[in-house]
């Protein structure tokens, strides 16, 4: 069952749009939608409907691993406007996963990109992954732990798994049973809302300091 969603109080005005980066790979990139089924546009959609002025910026690139992310990291902050993004959202690490790279350099590539972004004044929400089961219990520990660590050790927002309540369920996920469908989707947006609401509540602060 999804959470329970109340209506709170706008965000920011129409003219203080938060810029919202979305740096991930295909999962945030859109990978087999139509591009309204996306999750930047679904997000987009939640928010707005909540009466929030967020300006999304998708920089998910199917098939990206952590040391893809932090390679074009920097290109991603030039590209943005002078005032840049005031808040992220950093979902990456399951193409790491799916390919058994070591996760001592999944965790290094991750705690070099929230570095960097909280440099530059960005509020970051870090959604973890899990490791495939067929890579081990050895593995999994350890990667699955990785996540948690960099978000306490950096002190941002932690999601625990960008496909809760999604990931292995048939009717949520598209033929390949990897990447979730629309419906699917709107699933991960309505979970996720809460704490992205969060996340920009802490930009809009960390701006007024």
């Amino acid at each position: 069952m999804l959470p329970a969603i109340g209506q709170t109080a706008p965000l920011a005005s129409s003219g203080d749009a938060v810029r919202l980066l979305l740096l991930g790979d295909s999962l945030t990139a859109g990978y087999g939608l139509p591009a309204s089924d996306a999750f930047s546009v679904q997000l987009d959609r939640a928010l707005a409907d909540r009466g929030h002025v967020v300006e999304i910026v998708n920089a998910g690139v199917s098939g990206d691993t952590t040391a893809g992310g932090l390679a074009r990291l920097a290109w991603a902050l030039a590209d943005m406007p002078e005032d840049g993004p005031r808040a992220a959202l950093v979902a990456l690490g399951g193409n790491d996963g799916l390919r058994g790279l070591e996760p001592s350099e999944t965790k290094a590539n991750l705690k070099g990109i929230v570095d960097r972004l909280q440099k530059e004044g960005v509020a970051v929400l870090l959604a973890g992954m899990l490791a495939p089961p067929n890579l081990g219990r050895d593995y999994g520990a350890e990667f699955n732990s990785l996540f948690p660590a960099v978000a306490k050790e950096s002190g941002i927002l932690f999601y625990p798994f960008f496909l809760e309540g999604v990931a292995a369920d048939p009717t949520l996920n598209q033929a390949d049973g990897i990447h979730p469908n629309a419906e699917g989707v709107r699933d991960i947006v309505a979970r996720m809302l809460p704490m992205i609401e969060e996340l920009i509540h802490n930009a809009i602060r960390q701006q007024q300091k």
